[in-house]
């Protein structure tokens, strides 16, 4: 007695068709498992026989071998579960074979026979579809999550009763409210068009150098470091760029959504992100949670601002080797993790934005004020290497708020007003890139740069000249021009003019002042 269920394992950010293969022989009695497992997959043997035998269903004395192909899959968590029951079922003669044609099955038994959900649905679900097959055969948990994908059935199902109801008799299971669900219960949470929010631009007072060079991130995606004293408002810019971008796409959704579901991180009341991520995790975060891995491996911080912020205040007080970390994400826009079994590869597409003091007091240049001594002003901003600092595409310096600024009664320019231009802005590298397989002028690769950020023979000279004087890398050269095509994308411009390469050059060395030198 020979079954096939198809399952699916979790690899990083690809997922694995599984071929659950379940042999039941006459032999000694035993439950064996094979196929390059886990600790939580070989325990699925005691989890499935205690929970069939709760169902009413009784195992025979008889050998049962299950596998998990292919065996150079790594396989982890508790989704194999409900498709080895499947299997062993099928293997019985008590459900047909024809029942699990083009079926995918995912989910956790309890011992009481209930099937219990768990995450990473929303990837299964799209890789199921992606194979061409029909049905996926879920816990309800999860139900609402996988009918987030389209053009595929879903079955949520409450126990294996219900698998039994179904597989043998066709009846499907009644999800209840599942299927009545609106659009804003799946939402994370949206952004009016119109009116005021909690964090919105017009609550900062002054720093226009500061608010210029978000707006100028923003619409580019461009990294930012926001660099000057204690309570001059560097976290309350970073904090308020999510509201200047654009919301995500429904493509952009789905694959932030699919991050978070492999995070085990969607729940009925949030299936779906609407909203831009803002990560803002603290100095004492592990390596693991920063960029991801574990032993069971997810997606890290950087992961989870897919498309989002990634926001690190106080930023030498990270460690040195951590911030290293990020180099590989900022460039690449990706975080690859080695391990034995294999490579495993998790999006990183954020905007990185940074802030930070001058030196450990917070108050260098301003002697008056400044306790430090030079060398523990090198040592502190030491903290960050220069390769991550080339990396950096604006660093804008924040400087201590006057008593005037705060008490001007003059309304700042609200978010609103800045969304506007950075929407606009990126609907013109939308367009101009379209067709590519990047969107903004931060992804635009060094061999496109000539292209799109086309020079005249004057801001050639004038570039040729920076170069030579500033002493700037490669890097740091292809990424003014990235910068400056922005600037002009925010000026409505079709080329890049000299006051747009002076521009960027001044966001890029904005907080030189506090640098000490």
């Amino acid at each position: 007695m020979f079954s096939t269920i198809i399952s699916a394992a979790i690899l990083g950010m690809e997922v694995a068709l599984i071929h659950v293969e379940v042999d039941i022989a006459q032999g000694l009695p035993g439950f064996t498992l094979v196929g390059y497992l886990s600790s939580e997959v070989k325990e699925a043997g005691e989890r499935v026989r205690v929970a069939l035998k709760n169902a009413g269903i009784a195992l025979p004395a008889m050998r049962i071998t299950v596998n998990l192909a292919p065996a150079n899959v790594r396989k982890d968590g508790t989704a194999f579960d409900l498709p080895i029951a499947v299997g062993i079922l099928e293997a019985l003669g008590d459900i047909p074979k024809e029942s699990t044609q083009g079926l995918m099955a995912v989910g956790e038994l309890g011992l009481n026979g209930s099937v219990n959900p768990v995450r990473g649905v929303l990837p299964f679900v799209q890789r199921a579809k992606g194979e061409g097959l029909k049905r996926c055969l879920l816990p309800m948990g999860n139900y609402r999550e996988g009918k987030l994908i389209g053009g595929i059935e879903i079955i949520g199902v409450r126990d294996l009763k219900e698998v039994m109801e179904y597989l043998k008799e066709g009846k499907k299971p009644d999800p209840e409210a599942a299927e009545a669900e609106t659009e804003t219960e799946k939402e994370t949470g949206g952004r009016g068009a119109k009116g005021i929010s909690e964090l919105d631009f017009s609550q900062v007072k002054g720093q226009a150098e500061a608010k210029r060079a978000a707006e100028i991130a923003a619409a580019g995606f461009h990294n930012l470091l926001l660099i000057g004293p204690p309570g001059s408002g560097k976290t309350m810019i970073a904090k308020r760029i999510p509201d200047i971008l654009p919301p995500l796409t429904e493509e952009e959704s789905l694959e932030v959504s699919a991050v978070y579901s492999l995070a085990g991180l969607l729940t009925n009341e949030n299936l779906l992100v609407k909203k831009r991520p803002f990560m803002a995790p603290h100095h004492t975060i592990t390596a693991q949670a920063l960029v991801g891995g574990g032993r069971q491996i997810k997606p890290g911080m950087v992961s989870l601002s897919h498309k989002g912020i990634l926001f690190l205040d106080e930023l030498p007080e990270f460690k040195a080797d951590y911030i290293d970390m990020l180099r590989q994400p900022l460039e690449e826009k990706k975080i690859v993790i080695a391990r034995l079994g294999g490579n495993y590869t998790f999006p990183a597409d954020c905007m990185f934005v940074g802030a930070m003091n001058p030196c450990p007091c917070g108050y260098y240049p301003d002697m008056g004020r400044c306790r430090c001594t030079p060398n523990q002003i090198k040592r502190y901003q030491g903290r960050i290497s220069g390769p991550v600092l080339d990396r950096i595409d604006l660093c804008a310096g924040v400087s201590q708020v006057t008593a005037e600024q705060l008490s001007q009664k003059g309304m700042e320019e609200d978010s609103n007003c800045i969304r506007d231009r950075v929407i606009r802005a990126r609907k013109l590298q939308e367009d101009r890139y379209e067709g590519k397989d990047y969107q903004w002028n931060a992804l635009l690769p060094q061999q496109d740069v000539n292209y799109f950020c086309r020079l005249e023979k004057k801001e050639e000279k004038l570039m040729e000249k920076i170069l030579k004087k500033m002493k700037l890398s490669a890097r740091a050269y292809y990424r003014i021009l990235k910068v400056s095509r922005t600037i002009a994308d925010l000026d409505n411009s079709e080329k890049v003019q000299g006051i747009h390469i002076e521009e960027a050059l001044e966001c890029r060395m904005g907080g030189e002042r506090y640098w000490e030198m």
